[in-house]
């Protein structure tokens, strides 16, 4: 039998390849050439009256061009994508070809915004999709593939007179006053020529059809790389607001006060926008799906619990602990009971307190009720937590979480406060989809309470590696780093997966 680690390695795999750009694209986008020519979106037709363009940007944004070059072929007039610095060079190391666009492609490359940082280079290539844009006719259409993460940083048009740098300072004085990264965006997206829905505006009149990869918990077609074609939510007045709440109003640039004076207080209408269609292309939700098709196939009742799991790193690792020794009474036949009824109680004040959007807690433990042992169990979830950093380890969140879930777990059993979890076989997975965590090259890792009772009698002190945020030095002393998740990188991004699997010993 498969060991629960290739279970868990085989499930990510398949969740992070059906959100991969070239298999995403050539499911959902069709050229169809007899008669006037069409591209078929998901099943929706747009017509090619005239010219068809393309412009992207973002992280993922190369491999979704080139594959969208190969099903465009000759009916691609020109097209320009913004892509992070040395991104082409690393994907050519990686030996990933196909995420590279052919010799003589019609699709200009720029690479910029180094250390995801909106630089000179970035504007430049924001300055020629704005041109581009501002040249369509009515007949014309605008294919757009937006990915969110570093997608924002890539489009970086400061209204006139602002200056790129002024934008910038700007940015910095609202950070360090402790502004939330919703605010940073809000007002960005104010002094922003294609932000904020500006790209859908200028392309007006042609026909404006973008392809998106999300990166944000609940897929807003508004935050998302800061929604450039997509109706802003937002106005001046909040952005004034943001600003006297900062006191920085009576500290602006002239050029920033210049434009927010004279732009319109109320967001352009949503009518004006019937030029476009937002589709979203890949997101954690579809990748859970592709997980909990492959989970089944192998044998487990899966169930997902959530694609937009967010949080402190060990908060949300609690819950998963709370989780899993719920799910281990029940293996043990033990699932009515004090023990049961107070951990439960415990898990419903939890997801109160982190407010995680569109989970309803109480739906999914009745669905685990009377799951096990006859079948091994998978629970899925995705979604992207933080961490305070306070040491000076090595690691990422997804490191973190799941070494936190694995001490979590031991304790549990050490005190006796959850024995029967001593008949479950229990391995807890967290990976990011991009092939990354942290400054390490594992895109996560594998860990279970028998790794951490391994440890401790070793000597070690898992405390201690958490306090120094230094997860990744904790795994690679095992077995020649064998629970660490290293994949490469993937060339897409929808944000984390946490896979639990449990099986009757």
């Amino acid at each position: 039998t498969m060991s629960l680690r290739e279970h868990a390695l085989s499930l990510f795999r398949g969740a992070v390849g059906t959100v991969r750009p070239a298999v995403m694209l050539k499911t959902a986008l069709k050229l169809q050439v007899d008669g006037c020519p069409q591209l078929l979106v998901k099943g929706q037709a747009f017509p090619v009256k005239k010219d068809l363009y393309l412009v992207g940007f973002g992280k993922a944004v190369l491999g979704m061009a080139a594959a969208a070059e190969e099903i465009l072929g000759d009916q691609l007039t020109r097209g320009i994508i913004n892509v992070p610095l040395g991104i082409q060079e690393s994907l050519q190391r990686a030996g990933m070809q196909d995420m590279l666009l052919k010799p003589h492609s019609k699709i200009q490359v720029i690479e910029g915004a180094k250390n995801n940082l909106p630089d000179a280079e970035a504007l430049k290539g924001a300055v020629a999709i704005q041109e581009l844009a501002e040249g369509l006719t009515a007949d014309d259409l605008l294919l757009v593939l937006i990915s969110g993460r570093g997608g924002s940083a890539l489009l970086p048009a400061p209204i006139p007179p602002i200056l790129l740098e002024e934008k910038e300072k700007l940015t910095k004085m609202l950070a360090s006053q402790g502004a939330a990264i919703q605010e940073l965006n809000i007002v960005r997206k104010t002094l922003s020529v294609l932000k904020g829905g500006g790209l859908a505006q200028l392309a007006h009149p042609a026909q404006v059809v973008s392809l998106i990869l999300s990166d944000v918990i609940g897929d807003p077609l508004d935050i998302i790389a800061s929604g450039p074609t997509a109706a802003s939510s937002h106005s001046v007045q909040d952005c004034l607001h943001i600003l006297t709440k900062y006191n920085l109003l009576h500290n602006l640039p002239k050029s920033v006060q210049v434009v927010l004076s004279s732009s319109p207080a109320k967001p352009t209408a949503l009518e004006d926008y019937s030029h476009v269609s937002n589709i979203i292309l890949g997101s954690n939700t579809l990748a859970l799906e592709e997980a909990k098709r492959q989970a089944e196939g192998l044998g487990y009742a899966a169930l997902v619990l959530s694609a937009a799991v967010c949080g402190e790193v060990s908060r949300v690792a609690t819950l998963y602990c709370q989780l899993i020794q719920l799910l281990c009474l029940g293996f043990t036949g033990l699932g009515e009971g004090s023990l049961s009824d107070e951990l439960r109680g415990n898990l419903l004040q939890l997801a109160a307190e982190l407010q995680i959007p569109g989970l309803d807690l109480e739906e999914f433990l009745q669905a685990l009720q009377g799951l096990g042992p006859d079948r091994p169990v998978c629970i899925l979830a995705g979604g992207e937590t933080t961490v305070q950093l306070q040491g000076t380890g090595k690691g990422g969140r997804n490191q973190e979480l799941a070494l936190r879930v694995g001490l979590g777990l031991h304790k549990a059993q050490a005190t006796g406060a959850c024995s029967p979890q001593r008949r479950c076989e229990i391995l807890f997975l967290s990976g990011g989809t991009d092939g990354q965590d942290g400054p390490t090259e594992a895109a996560g890792a594998f860990c279970s309470p028998g790794l951490v009772a391994e440890a401790l009698q070793k000597g070690l002190d898992v405390e201690a590696f958490l306090r120094n945020n230094d997860s990744y030095t904790f795994f690679s002393q095992f077995q020649g780093g064998h629970h660490l998740l290293v994949t490469g990188l993937t060339g897409t991004n929808v944000m984390d997966i946490q896979a639990i699997l449990i099986r009757a010993m």
